[in-house]
């Protein structure tokens, strides 16, 4: 790596008047303390990366200037290091307090650190990494301010004020067009001619603002601003969208300025939010906004797709209203904010013959065409899991009931409706966030955040380059904006679309004082003044530990384990991977044995019950395995504890969510071809059981209630309408559709053919009707039992018990959950995952009385009933593949 290169970023401006240098940076043969370093600045930019100076467009050569810099002795200063653990060990170099005082100047032309030696010669140069400074200096005013379009009342009229925090831009201008779209909003709609230019006022906190008159509602608008681009040193003029944008045309090209109070806006018919419930009184359903009813023939076909399908009197509404009335508490939908991989347009969309693939998979159930096609037009087509964002405040456009409706307010309305009609059936809504990354950085189409303050909202490496742990350009939102952006918009979707909840993708690249922030700004939302109880908003998400950021190396991470007391719940991977087998992850998915899909592992019995005990650290039983008293935190899972919640509601138990293979294809994976269908049924059902009578928060993916299935692909993100098959009509479950797409699947093709070409593995409508009603059951009997629903860690480590786990008479394949109540009460929890029936001794309860509750005893599942409980012996007799749950003492009828 060359010593001089400013396309390098490798040094970091933290504090108005501290820099921190890592003792790598300089060069073999000399220690930090030993080099005479300077700050160069240019005010118009123009060194190159070589750090020689480019004529400027006159032909005149830049200005420049070297400002000294100090070296401190020892590594960086407390409170900074313990700000930035990542850069505790590196050297501290000071600006002189005159130098520093021009700390906002310098930030607005290009900075680079140099280093010589005694000798007079250059030996180092690199960029600066500037998020720390731009805090420092910005932070504490900027984070008070409103962003994007801000409105008030005056003399009975609404007038616009625009904000844009842009510190490091040189000029600013508002571009507003004049015309409106017109009445007719059937076709896609564009402003046409050239903007008006309205200079905007820079304010002390970094931000630029204008205000505006009435006549600014429904314009659309960019800004335009002159930076000196980092490392580069180029002096450009770049136009953007408003990151804070509230409204957007058709395919995010403008923002438009509309007034989210206007009562145009709002839902055409609007429901009363669900009355607040505890997070473990729920119970979720992760939907896709198109998959729910793209393929319903009783929704009328121009709504197919759309936001307003959820209020249309279709086969997925009626579904949704009976999975309510067994206890379904919960939507939790896909993200629908503004995404960047559709396109809008549905003229500009391709996607290939749905006729044409059917005629393919009725001849080739295992054939490789249907994914070919499906790839062809993957990147036009209409579908996508939507973890792509662009803009975080305004809903995605594509989903509207036609092109036009995609612009300014109307997108806004018909998402409000959606959430108005989920609300309708009683269901509480969930948004899918993503703050963890966005699409795109730099200077890209999409990549509206670098646009307005490059290189400040993305994570950055130690050379300067964007983080791509998430796959995609990872956003720190430990920086005070990027923080403020998180927090503004949960906010909004609250307040003015009355969502009720929220899960993060990939939490745990947020710190858990991003979360404590976004949970403290919730709080604050009440009835009287916002129309919301902020307090009754429920808070999850993917708490997983990788990247740059593992380790809490950044900052204390939002992770399992590390959210005690916040009320914050994180994916529960340890009962998933207990019931499923082996792990996502694994390349061969069929090598492996849970739970439910033909293993008898006493480790795979010690997760679940810790899992079916709220995930809780302190839960104490006898291991499965060993026979011995353990706590929820001494069972392992891998090298982690399986308990690692302090509280229920942390937890977020699930068999199969959006990623990889359905709970279905699982099943398909793991289980012998030979295995009948009935038997394939009812592992599915107890599958959804570990997790439905779970003390935890019990969360399915839609379609598992009816064995769902995606021809086995493991990542349908792209797959298409095709492969993301949801038939709430109930006659094809989605199997035997072709081979997966090959680039996340082509390696198990050889797997997967024979599996997809076997008709014996394909569900009949009466096979998926027979699941949906155990299904139901499961649901009506969480519903039924307040003691599958304690809620806090005391109740549970005092009530709940597993008494035959680590006895003589305990075996792998069996769980038995007794939970006690007061009034002498009970819930006696029997998951057999044997195919033969069961006669379990249950210590301690000789003598007892129990029956089958009486959902199931008068549920359609005959097998169930089979159940009995041996009074005198305390016995339970158990058929085989049954979770099957019994009762004592008073419960609701």
């Amino acid at each position: 790596m060359k010593a001089i290169d400013l396309a390098l970023a490798r040094a970091h401006w933290l504090t108005r008047d501290l820099l921190a240098v890592p003792a790598t940076l300089a060069p073999e043969g000399y220690a930090v303390e030993d080099l005479t370093w300077t700050l160069a600045h240019a005010r118009d930019g123009g060194f190159d990366a070589a750090l020689g100076l480019r004529h400027t467009d006159d032909g005149g050569e830049p200005s420049h200037e070297a400002l000294p810099l100090t070296v401190s002795a020892g590594a960086l200063p407390h409170p900074v290091a313990d700000h930035y653990p990542h850069l505790a060990a590196c050297h501290a170099l000071h600006l002189h307090p005159a130098d520093a005082a021009r700390a906002e100047d310098l930030l607005t032309g290009q900075t680079a650190l140099l280093a010589t030696a005694e000798d007079g010669q250059l030996v180092m140069a690199t960029s600066l990494q500037i998020p720390g400074v731009l805090d420092d200096l910005y932070a504490a005013d900027a984070i008070q301010r409103g962003y994007g379009p801000q409105w008030r009342d005056e003399a009975g009229q609404r007038i616009p004020t625009l904000t844009l925090w842009a510190p490091t831009a040189r000029r600013v201008d508002l571009l507003l067009w004049a015309d409106r779209q017109p009445e007719d909003h059937s076709r896609a709609w564009a402003p046409a001619g050239d903007p008006e230019r309205i200079p905007m006022d820079r304010q002390s906190d970094g931000a630029w603002t204008v205000e505006g008159d009435p006549d600014w509602a429904d314009r659309s608008y960019r800004f335009e601003l002159e930076h000196v681009l980092p490392r580069t040193g180029r002096l450009r003029t770049v136009t953007s969208t408003d990151p804070w944008s509230v409204g957007l045309a058709i395919d995010s090209a403008w923002s438009v300025l509309i007034d989210l109070a206007d009562e145009r806006w709002q839902p055409a018919h609007p429901a009363p939010t669900p009355a607040p419930i505890r997070a473990v009184d729920q119970a979720i359903y992760e939907l896709h906004v198109r998959d729910f009813s793209r393929e319903d023939p009783d929704v009328p076909e121009e709504l197919r797709g759309s936001y307003l399908a959820f209020g249309a009197d279709g086969h997925g509404r009626r579904h949704l209203a009976q999975l309510a009335e067994a206890g379904l508490t919960t939507v939790h939908l896909l993200p629908i904010l503004d995404l960047t991989s559709v396109v809008e347009d549905p003229a500009e969309q391709q996607s290939p013959d749905p006729d044409d693939l059917a005629r393919l998979s009725a001849a080739e159930p295992a054939g490789r065409e249907q994914q070919a096609m499906v790839r062809a037009s993957a990147t036009r087509d209409a579908f996508n899991w939507g973890y792509d964002p662009w803009h975080f405040l305004t809903p995605e456009g594509s989903y509207t009931s036609t092109p036009g409706a995609a612009h300014g307010g109307r997108r806004v309305a018909q998402c409000r409706q959606l959430v108005s009609d989920l609300h309708d059936l009683g269901l509480r809504v969930v948004l899918d966030q993503v703050y963890n990354h966005t699409t795109d950085s730099g200077l890209h189409r999409s990549s509206v955040l670098d646009r307005v303050v490059p290189g400040y909202y993305h994570r950055l490496d130690g050379n300067g380059w964007v983080e791509t742990s998430t796959c995609c350009q990872n956003l720190a939102t430990e920086h005070a904006m990027g923080q403020k952006l998180m927090v503004d918009g949960c906010v909004l979707w609250v307040r003015h679309y009355r969502v009720d909840g929220f899960r993060f993708d990939l939490m745990g690249h947020h710190s858990r004082a991003n979360l404590e922030a976004v949970r403290a700004a919730l709080d604050e939302l009440t009835l009287g003044r916002d129309g919301v109880d902020g307090s009754a908003v429920h808070l999850y998400g993917e708490g997983w530990n990788f990247g740059e950021v593992s380790g809490n190396a950044r900052f204390h991470q939002a992770v399992q384990g590390q959210l005690d007391g916040t009320g914050i719940g994180t994916f529960n991977d340890r009962i998933r991977d207990a019931v499923r087998g082996g792990s996502v992850h694994d390349d061969d998915p069929s090598a492996h044995h849970g739970f439910a899909t033909g293993g008898a592992d006493p480790r795979h019995t010690d997760l679940l019950q810790v899992g079916l005990a709220g995930g809780l650290r302190a839960i104490t039983f006898r291991s499965q395995e060993t026979g011995e008293p353990v706590t929820g935190d001494q069972v392992r899972y891998g090298g982690s504890p399986a308990g690692y919640a302090s509280s229920p509601e942390e937890v977020v138990n699930y068999v199969d969510a959006h990623d990889n293979e359905t709970l279905w294809d699982t099943l398909v994976l793991k289980l012998d071809r030979a295995t009948p269908m009935a038997e394939r049924l009812r592992r599915n059902t107890l599958a959804l059981a570990c997790v439905t009578l779970s003390q935890g928060i019990s969360f399915w993916h839609a379609g598992a209630e009816i064995v769902r299935s995606k021809s086995l692909d493991r990542n349908s993100y792209a797959s298409g309408d095709w492969f993301n098959h949801l038939d709430y009509t109930l006659q094809d479950n989605g199997f035997g559709r072709g081979l997966p797409p090959e680039p996340d699947n082509g390696r198990r093709w050889s797997v997967l053919a024979p599996l997809l070409a076997d008709p014996s593995l394909r569900p009949m409508p009466q096979d998926i009707r027979t699941a949906l009603d155990a299904a139901l059951d499961l649901l009506r009997i969480r519903r039924d039992l307040p003691l599958l629903r304690l809620g806090d860690a005391g109740e549970i480590e005092r009530r709940v018990g597993f008494p035959a786990s680590g006895t003589k008479d305990g075996r792998p394949d069996l769980v038995v959950m007794r939970v006690d109540g007061d009034e002498g009460d009970g819930v006696l929890i029997v998951l057999n995952a044997s195919r033969l029936p069961v006669a379990q001794r249950v210590p301690g309860a000789a003598g007892e009385s129990w029956e089958l509750c009486r959902v199931q005893h008068e549920g359609r599942d005959e097998v169930v009933r089979e159940t009995r409980w041996e009074e005198g012996a305390g016995v339970v007799h158990a058929p085989g593949l049954t979770a099957a749950v019994l009762v004592r003492g008073p419960v609701p009828s």
